[in-house]
């Protein structure tokens, strides 16, 4: 019988703010290479875009929160899951950004997912990457 890979797996927290996004990208672009999956660059950007948009939209009227951000190796992927706890995917009139981070997203990833998770509100993004 052969020996299955055990799925590796990092988890981060932060309060939701600017300053959390660079941290949160490097350590997963650093777990990716680690672990040999997702492409690098794909990674680091499709991350940023998440946690950005984590930042700038999960949380309004001068509320706060956290983001999460889970990724996993697995033998032929790399999972990423982004998720606030705030008011979820609703339209966001003075957004800063011109809309398009989730379509970057969808261009870098064989698989992205948005929920609406039961427990705590918010919102999920799961991302899936190739290996190269």
């Amino acid at each position: 019988m052969g020996r299955t890979r055990e799925i590796e797996r990092l988890e981060l927290r932060a309060p939701a703010s600017p300053g959390a996004v660079p941290g949160m990208r490097r350590a997963v672009v650093d777990f990716a290479e680690l672990h040999g999956v997702g492409h690098p660059p794909d990674v680091a950007l499709a991350v940023s875009e998440a946690v950005t948009n984590a930042v700038l939209h999960g949380y309004r009227e001068g509320r706060a929160g956290d983001v999460r951000v889970v990724a996993c190796a697995e033998p032929e992927r790399l999972v990423v899951v982004v998720r606030d706890y705030g008011v979820g995917m609703s339209p966001h009139p003075n957004s800063p950004g011109l809309g398009l981070g989730l379509s970057v997203i969808g261009r870098l990833t064989t698989e992205m997912n948005i929920e609406r998770p039961d427990d705590g509100g918010g919102t999920r993004l799961r991302m899936h990457f190739a290996n190269p």
